[in-house]
């Protein structure tokens, strides 16, 4: 009898590849599943905290509280409500009140207008969102309250998504709704929202972004250049073959980080955000002839074209001359090139000249507080910042004396246009982007035994993008006055959020209104929520409530946003029992199968016998 062996030559290799194979899938999956601090985030809910007294020291770290983007904290008292609270990155310095560095536009509070002598109310749209930005660093990370100067009541209203109804023809729906003053029941407030139409992501057009970043010594904190960073490599996620992207860096002098790269040539664009180093003196000017240089070599025509300046607004060298900035802007962006704004940091903000040169660029302006932030506008919004549907949008409302005694616009006191631009074709005014909504609300005195109809009319002037010439659309305002009850949770939510941005403006109306009603009226009306932005606003009002000495308890629903760099399948299945075991599954199963591949391929097989 004898034994010979029958392993085949490619036993063993079989063996040992089919093992790597496995462990390969295995890192794959985790790497997928697994959560990377640069990448996204994982909220919690916990309990609403009871904000430190404004001179509390914070400590280099960062100091944990509720609401503000960023990193979690965790709670150091009892869970009250479902609210969640995050951890931005720390600074040092600057951290109660008014940064010495910081610089805001003084705009009071625009008054109430005779409707018999002036029955007008002309304004650009505003969807610049950096004021409730600031604000919320201010409050939850500061821990005091805003100068009414950094706070634009309009920019807190327009930060949340009301759901108005998508448009049919024309670029943009028009939404109104009229109740009485939730300050004043003797008053009325006017609720009218502009919904921009929303373009499918396929629709796209390609996009030439050039990103013009601060590499000053400023730029070293934690919440500044490694947050942008870390903001640009998840946009870059987004891009394609089609798109290029551009880095240029300014320091005491500009140069060329990335030439124009194709947007899916990732490890690439990752290497040159890895490169840049904060260090040295800012000349803005010289920076921004870079960046349109580069946005001009690699111009795309039908397509986005943009420069997107990331700083923390200290243009220290070079020309410094607010004029002088604001009309090298005005004179590039006829060349077909916009520009938008991204603000970071805190000490250094230029907020009055970040927002001029993002509105004469025919762009917008963000700012950016931590991650979620981060994600929001270089990711979830990238569309509306970047791709604009309507341009020099207007609106004029006129008002019927026989129906209201007197109007005030609330907010917009630096977008007031003279009735005579409203038709002037040369008089450049904003930009409304894909998916972006305007919300202006206006608080009016019924005329006296006024009849029923129409308190008025909305007149709105737009060009298409491209276009010299403007188009018109009137739509009437109807006088038909709910009941508060009865009011959608549009209207309410951005009364509250009217409320508080006014009171901060420390305006006479708000004088006799409390954050406790505040709080109140908002909680009331949070509605669809996915993002948490409604509830987050709640735990703001909140804070800044007890910062101005008020007791203030908040009940509201538990609310946890979704990871922001989180696929929705992937999201879907975590939200359940079965399918938290389904991902661990996939986490264990590859290496448990590759185990015996190994031991099979080095293992001798038996011997037949003959």
């Amino acid at each position: 009898m004898h034994e010979h062996s029958t392993e085949s030559p490619w036993r063993r290799p079989t063996f040992i590849a089919a093992g790597l194979c496995l462990l390969a899938v295995g890192a794959v999956v985790n790497l997928s599943l697994a959560t990377d601090d640069g990448a996204h985030i994982d909220l919690e809910p916990v309990a609403t905290l009871q904000p430190p007294p404004p001179d509390t020291p914070m400590s280099a770290s960062g100091t944990r509280h509720l609401g503000e983007e960023g990193k979690m904290g965790r709670p150091s008292s009892k869970r009250k409500t479902g609210l969640y609270a995050m951890r931005g990155p720390g600074s040092a310095g600057h951290l109660s009140g008014r940064p010495s560095g910081e610089r805001y536009e003084h705009a009071a509070p625009g008054g109430f207008v005779d409707t018999a002598d002036d029955p007008k109310s002309s304004f650009s749209v505003d969807v610049d969102t950096a004021a409730y930005s600031i604000m919320r660093r201010f409050v939850m990370q500061s821990r005091s309250l805003p100068p009414a100067d950094a706070v634009r009541t309009e920019e807190l209203i327009n930060y949340f998504d009301y759901a108005y109804a998508e448009p049919s023809s024309a670029p943009f729906s028009v939404t109104t709704e009229t109740s009485s003053a939730p300050w004043n029941r003797a008053h009325q407030l006017v609720h009218i929202g502009l919904q921009g139409r929303r373009v499918h992501a396929d629709d796209t057009p390609p996009r030439n972004l050039v990103f013009l970043v601060d590499v000053s010594g400023s730029m070293r904190d934690a919440d500044k250049l490694p947050l942008l960073r870390r903001g640009l490599v998840q946009l870059s996620e987004q891009m394609t073959g089609d798109d290029r992207i551009s880095l240029v860096a300014y320091a005491g002098a500009a140069g060329v980080v990335l030439e124009p790269t194709p947007g899916d040539a990732r490890e690439t664009i990752a290497a040159a955000l890895r490169s840049l180093e904060a260090g040295g003196s800012t000349n803005g000017e010289a920076g921004i002839h870079t960046a349109y240089a580069m946005a001009r070599a690699a111009y795309i025509d039908g397509g986005i074209n943009r420069v997107i300046i990331a700083t923390d607004g200290d243009f220290n060298v070079g020309t410094t001359d607010h004029d002088a900035l604001v009309g090298l802007i005005e004179a590039k962006r006829k060349t077909g090139i916009s520009l938008s704004v991204l603000g970071f940091g805190r000490g250094n903000i230029d907020d009055h000249l970040m927002e001029q040169i993002a509105d004469h660029g025919n762009g917008n302006y963000g700012y950016v507080d931590g991650e979620l932030e981060a994600h929001k506008l270089l990711v979830r919004d990238v569309g509306a910042m970047l791709q604009t549907i309507a341009s020099d949008v207007k609106i004029q409302v006129e008002f019927d004396p026989d129906r209201v005694a007197s109007h005030r616009l609330i907010g917009y006191e630096n977008r007031a246009l003279e009735h005579a631009d409203f038709d002037d074709d040369t008089k450049d005014a904003g930009e409304i982007g894909a998916g972006h909504s305007v919300t202006a609300l206006y608080e009016v005195v019924p005329a006296a035994h006024a009849d029923r109809g129409p308190l008025g009319t909305v007149n709105l002037r737009y060009k298409d993008p491209g276009d010299a010439h403007s188009r018109g659309l009137s739509v009437p305002l109807p006088g038909d006055l709910l009941e508060p009850e009865d009011t959608t949770d549009a209207y309410r939510f951005s009364a509250s959020v009217a409320m508080f941005g006014q009171k901060l403006r420390h305006d006479e109306a708000q004088a006799g209104v409390t954050y406790a009603q505040i709080v109140s009226l908002a909680a009331g009306a949070l509605g669809e929520d996915p993002d948490c932005y409604r509830h987050q606003f709640v735990e703001i009002a909140a804070a800044a409530g007890q910062l101005a000495g008020e007791s203030i308890e908040v009940n509201v629903p538990t609310c946890t946003p979704e990871p922001p760099n989180e696929d929705i399948a992937l999201a879907s299945l975590r939200r359940t029992g079965w399918g938290s075991f389904a991902l661990e599954v996939l986490r264990v199963l590859p290496p448990l199968l590759a185990l015996p591949m190994f031991v099979l391929a080095f293992r001798r097989p038996r011997r037949a016998r003959s």
